[in-house]
């Protein structure tokens, strides 16, 4: 099971941080990653994690601003976001795969957390 948390309403060039808590044994050996839809939109690829945080990949509407990191002793794994820009609003979901590498398509994830809803006002 995943849960995300963290989401609210920001300014643009605000920043917040997401977080995702993940229950079960073996989160350690999981990629990871953050999708995000907006209104009328299509989910799409943030940001993933390879399950030792060693490799980690961005959507490039986002890489600079984004940063993707994990914590395997507390189950957890965060995307802290600066520079927010309405455009980034929507809403954001953690997913995990079983495999240990990273991946950027919605299809290569197992389980997937409930989703917190960011809004960037301009």
């Amino acid at each position: 099971q995943l849960q995300a948390s963290g989401g609210g309403l920001v300014q643009a060039g605000g920043s917040l941080r997401l977080s995702c808590a993940v229950s079960g044994p073996t989160f350690s050996n999981y990629g990871m990653g953050w999708f995000r839809q907006a209104p009328g939109e299509e989910r799409e690829f943030v940001a993933t994690i390879s399950w030792s945080g060693s490799y980690i990949y961005y959507a490039d509407s986002v890489k600079g601003r984004f940063t993707i990191s994990r914590d395997n002793a507390k189950n957890s794994v965060y995307l802290q976001m600066d520079g927010l820009k309405p455009e980034d609003t929507g809403v954001y979901y953690c997913a995990a795969r079983r495999l240990t590498g990273w991946a950027i398509y919605s299809v290569d994830y197992d389980f997937w957390g409930q989703g917190t809803e960011v809004t960037v006002s301009s």
